[in-house]
């Protein structure tokens, strides 16, 4: 999915734990103090995941730190919330979990129109050793860009 507004944040977590084969868009049924909060930045994706219950994409865990100048109508800081997708796209995804080894987690966040978004990735979990191959080769990437730095100066 292309998303040409600016990213608030990344679950860098996620790229780590799962492999993700698909991605998906999806609005979000917020209250107006968690909108200030996560235009701050104040969302943490790293515990949350993403589960189909009664035909609706639901995400859970996600903390959205309170807004420093609401009262005492702030959110609760980690209420299950509303995921927005089309019924098509609901279908498919309830058709992918319900693979073995299958499930639902967000990657990032970002603006799209003046609007939040979130991108749902369709994950298969990594095992240790794909974890450590995955290390290496970034390791092996960075000392080769270094390289070529130091080459070219």
């Amino acid at each position: 999915m292309s998303n040409d507004g600016k990213v608030i944040v990344s679950n860098r977590a996620a790229f780590h734990e799962y492999h993700i084969l698909d991605t998906y868009e999806a609005g979000i049924a917020l209250k107006g103090t968690e909108v200030k909060s996560i235009m701050a930045g104040k969302i943490q994706l790293k515990e949350s995941y993403v589960a189909v219950k009664d035909d609706e994409i639901w995400l859970f865990n996600a903390h959205v730190s309170h807004y420093s100048h609401g009262n005492q109508n702030n959110h609760e800081t980690t209420r299950t919330r509303k995921l927005l997708l089309h019924r098509r796209e609901i279908e498919k995804l309830k058709k992918e979990t319900s693979q073995k080894g299958m499930t639902l987690v967000v990657t990032k966040v970002y603006w799209n129109n003046g609007r939040i978004k979130f991108e749902i990735g369709v994950a298969k979990g990594k095992k240790l050793f794909d974890k450590r191959e995955t290390l290496k080769r970034k390791t092996i990437d960075k000392e080769t860009d270094k390289q070529l730095k130091d080459a070219f100066k």
